[in-house]
């Protein structure tokens, strides 16, 4: 897979509209299902136990859409098979009062991965450049008035980038998936949502009062996107309306980052050895008598 074509390169300057949100480059349905999913999940499962026992870096990976594009799917297809003890997810909604009252990227912390953790933002710190922007919100927040001027969102990219290349620098690189979904497979998902009983006790009326805002939101994503997408934090942005294809592309952007770190098993010493050896002796002896 040429992955490449779903990554924006630093300093590109796209258009969202020029990113289909339906696009399986021929892939069979079962194939992907069946084969080339399951394939690539079992060498994230590799790669990612390597990492979890090397324990010297650690992966963010953030998951931004518009709701009901796949996000939460995404995790528990790709994600969940992974080892638990060397994965960690937050979800992040309205910010609470606690969490107004610190800086925007306060919130995030309990999310960030330890050395040899893969942690997943489902939602995430660049929610403080969409919904307060589409609904004026900032007036509502206990900022200082002089930081609320017309450069305040080319700000925060800033300190956006920032933060994440601190992340990056110090063994912790991060990767960035958004969910393009049109606006028609979004009403046929949250119809399909609202209609089944097994699932429309997770849906949220605001889900369709937010397609008000689309236009809004596309023109705020493509910002986002034309300002965050870095070398050490890259924004690949995935033809949603196609869910087991982008499941796909996410496990192969994801081997492909951990291929090139290249986390190995740690070797134990001799002495740890000669210890090792005399446990497995004692323990058989056990099973002799």
């Amino acid at each position: 897979m040429y992955i490449d074509k779903y990554r924006i390169k630093p300093d590109e300057k796209i258009k969202l509209k020029g990113f289909g949100t339906s696009d399986d480059k021929g892939y069979d349905l079962e194939e992907l299902e069946k084969e080339l999913i399951p394939k690539a999940v079992e060498k994230l499962k590799d790669l990612h136990l390597k990492l979890n026992a090397e324990e010297e870096k650690g992966i963010l990976v953030v998951l931004q859409a518009m709701d009901a594009a796949g996000k939460d799917e995404a995790i528990s297809y790709i994600f969940s098979n992974l080892n638990a003890q060397g994965l960690k997810t937050l979800t992040l909604g309205k910010p609470s009062e606690t969490e107004l009252g610190h800086d925007y990227l306060w919130r995030i912390h309990d999310g960030l991965p330890a050395r040899g953790e893969i942690g997943i933002l489902n939602r995430s710190h660049y929610e403080e450049v969409i919904a307060p922007r589409v609904h004026d919100l900032l007036g509502e927040e206990p900022l200082p008035d002089e930081l609320i001027d017309e450069k305040i969102w080319e700000t925060r990219f800033r300190q956006i980038n920032d933060f994440e290349r601190y992340l990056s620098e110090n063994g912790f690189p991060v990767v960035k998936f958004f969910f393009n979904v049109s606006k028609e497979e979004q009403r046929k998902r949250l119809l399909e949502r609202m209609k089944d009983p097994q699932k429309n006790w997770e849906f949220s009326f605001s889900d369709v009062e937010e397609r008000e805002h689309w236009d809004d939101y596309q023109e705020i994503f493509e910002d986002m996107l034309n300002h965050t997408s870095t070398e050490y934090a890259p924004w690949y942005v995935l033809p949603a309306d196609n869910e087991q294809y982008s499941r796909y592309i996410i496990a192969e952007v994801m081997n492909n980052l951990l291929s090139e770190l290249d986390p190995q098993f740690p070797v134990i010493s001799d002495e740890e050895q000669d210890k090792l050896n005399e446990y497995i002796e004692k323990l058989e002896a056990e099973g002799e008598e």
